[in-house]
């Protein structure tokens, strides 16, 4: 239990004196909480005095009396409101700020992790997962320590009246500590269990919506269905067992304090009787006898939360820890803009993509890959943003190697158009104003013209203020590829990567986006991966890939002197397989 306790301080990071300030003022509430006994007790005393004397009670009494009810009131209304909102704040500022770490530590891991660990998985961790540990962190913390203290005062207040009634007491509590024990150890067997069936729950759904439309399409809804709904079953049974066994556990932890309330009862009783209590020290104890346990009865709910608990915080821990690219990356802001890759390999899992490739790109000049799908156009273009590090080899952006920048001193380099555009839930000033995000409108404008989207989107009901769905679903393929190139020329980076920008677009939309690619492109490094002639045959060098070796290079012209693979696929591209140039 400690040892979970402690991982949570830790896990709070800059706000752990936030969560300490809860625990000291729910201790002060309970310390409130128990003051009417002392009220009681002072009544009580003046009442028996009373009887015994045969004066009548004073005034005084009454009014102290009062008073001191009115403090444990006043005290209780004031230091739960503060525990509460110490609590609260700490929980949602540190999750706050855990999943602003994760997200900042996600753009900077390699794009391999993301293909070993599933979308549901991520998602699930910075999600369900994080609301658990904002919901439950600071209760389990504050029910705990709370709990122990107040039942520790208590048990210490009783022994001074009566050591015997004391050690029912702490026998008690030991007992409850064992119960609690066993608690924890069937939670140890039962949350990652929870855990793995929520996971599935998440990719499972996230995988059923963003497939929907093959799902439809090929009629497969029963069968997707299915998959959902095992999951969900699968979430419905592992909860149900997880509630079923804590409960039976928690409710023989709460008779234990029960049968111990009993037990003072009766004891004080018997004491009493045989005169080694006095009147008003018995009842005063059988008073007590109904509250003492009050707060540590909460612990049991709070202990079965705890193996929950640690196997979030590790779920986390494994995200926050997962490796970056740039742990040892400095800032770093080249004098030119030559790429060079020196034999460099690269593979996914156990699968050779890239053999020795070496090529040099000058600043300035336009490239291209060219090549059946599978041999290695976009790794090569993924190795030099480093969204993977090579298995051998170097690549280098300026003279240096691209493992001794940061990721964002690399990237501020380059701009990319992507065959399959992203567009964020948003505005599409909000869209375009994400390659620069401190432009001012009349630069989105700017960029929008150039990219030969200005006047589709002055036409859209709010103009730059529509709102565009997750994905850019509401606007069509032609529409997103510019509002991308908008976005790329306004963050007007030295390094264009063009990864087969128009091979999906329609016809009419093709000549927009090559005059806007012309925009994009003037007095800039240019990559691109094509599988049109048009697009290519001006480059200042085409690179001849396939099953990931160099098989030649050169400019268009020479190349097709060659009777190279280059000009073998011009002339037979209807029988080279997967190649699909067109002039």
């Amino acid at each position: 239990m400690l040892t979970i306790l402690n991982k949570i301080f830790k896990f709070a990071g800059q706000y752990k004196k936030q969560i300490g300030k809860a625990v000291c003022f729910h201790i002060l509430y309970s310390m409130f909480e128990a003051l009417p006994i002392g009220a009681i007790l002072y009544s009580l005393s003046a009442v028996i005095k009373s009887l015994d004397t045969g004066e009548l009670l004073s005034e005084r009494v009454i009014w102290v009396s009062a008073l001191l009810m009115l403090v444990s009131f006043a005290g209780k209304v004031i230091f739960h409101y503060m525990g509460n909102r110490e609590s609260s704040i700490a929980s949602f500022s540190m999750c706050a700020d855990q999943r602003i770490t994760i997200g900042e530590r996600l753009k900077r891991m390699p794009m391999g992790y993301f293909n070993s660990n599933s979308l549901g998985e991520i998602t699930a961790s910075v999600t369900t997962t994080m609301d658990e540990v904002q919901g439950l962190a600071g209760m389990a913390i504050t029910n705990i320590i709370v709990g122990v203290v107040h039942a520790a005062i208590v048990t210490i207040f009783i022994t001074l009246f009566h050591w015997k009634i004391g050690c029912i007491s702490f026998i008690a509590i030991l007992l409850g500590i064992w119960v609690n024990t066993l608690i924890q150890k069937k939670s140890m067997e039962i949350a990652p269990q929870k855990q793995k069936v929520q996971t599935f729950l998440s990719t499972a759904i996230l995988e059923y919506i963003q497939g929907i439309s093959v799902v439809k399409a090929y009629g497969l809804g029963q069968k997707s269905n299915r998959t959902v709904d095992e999951a969900i079953l699968g979430s419905c049974r592992q909860n149900l067992r997880f509630e079923r066994v804590f409960a039976e556990l928690t409710a023989v932890y709460t008779a234990v304090f029960k049968f111990a309330s009993c037990g003072i009862l009766l004891a004080a009783c018997y004491f009493f009787t045989d005169g080694t209590l006095t009147l008003t020290s018995s009842l005063t104890i059988l008073i007590s006898s109904f509250v003492m346990y009050s707060y540590i009865e909460g612990v049991g709910g709070a202990a079965s939360m705890l193996e929950l608990l640690d196997e979030d915080l590790n779920r986390i821990k494994a995200v926050k820890d997962a490796p970056v690219l740039d742990e040892n990356g400095v800032d770093v802001k080249p004098s030119h803009f030559d790429i060079e890759l020196r034999d460099i390999s690269f593979s996914y899992s156990n699968r050779r993509i890239l053999n020795e490739i070496s090529l040099k790109i000058p600043e300035r000049t336009t490239v291209a890959f060219v090549g059946p799908s599978g041999g290695g156009k976009s790794t090569l273009c993924n190795l030099i943003a480093r969204f993977w590090d090579v298995d051998s080899g170097a690549v280098l952006l300026g003279g240096r190697d691209v493992r001794e920048y940061t990721s964002d001193s690399l990237l501020r380099n380059m701009s990319f158009v992507f065959q399959k555009v992203y567009l964020f839930r948003g505005t599409i000033l909000d869209n375009i104003r994400f390659g620069k995000p401190g432009a001012s409108l009349d630069q989105v404008i700017e960029a929008a013209k150039k990219a030969c989207c200005h006047d589709f989107i002055s036409t859209l009901p709010d103009g730059y203020d529509t709102l565009v769905k997750e994905g850019g679903g509401s606007l069509s393929g032609g529409e997103k590829q510019r509002i991308s190139i908008a976005r790329a020329i306004l963050k007007d980076a030295p390094i264009i990567i063009l990864d087969e920008a128009t091979s999906s677009v329609d016809p009419e939309n093709e000549l927009q986006l090559q005059n806007a690619i012309y925009q994009l492109t003037k007095e800039k490094t240019v990559i691109m991966i094509a599988h049109r002639l048009s697009t290519v045959r001006d480059a200042d060098q085409i690179f001849v890939l396939h099953m990931g070796e160099m098989k030649e290079h050169g400019r268009h012209e020479d190349l097709m002197q060659k009777n190279g693979l280059y000009k073998e696929f011009l002339q037979g591209r209807k029988e080279a397989v997967g190649w699909s140039l067109e002039k």
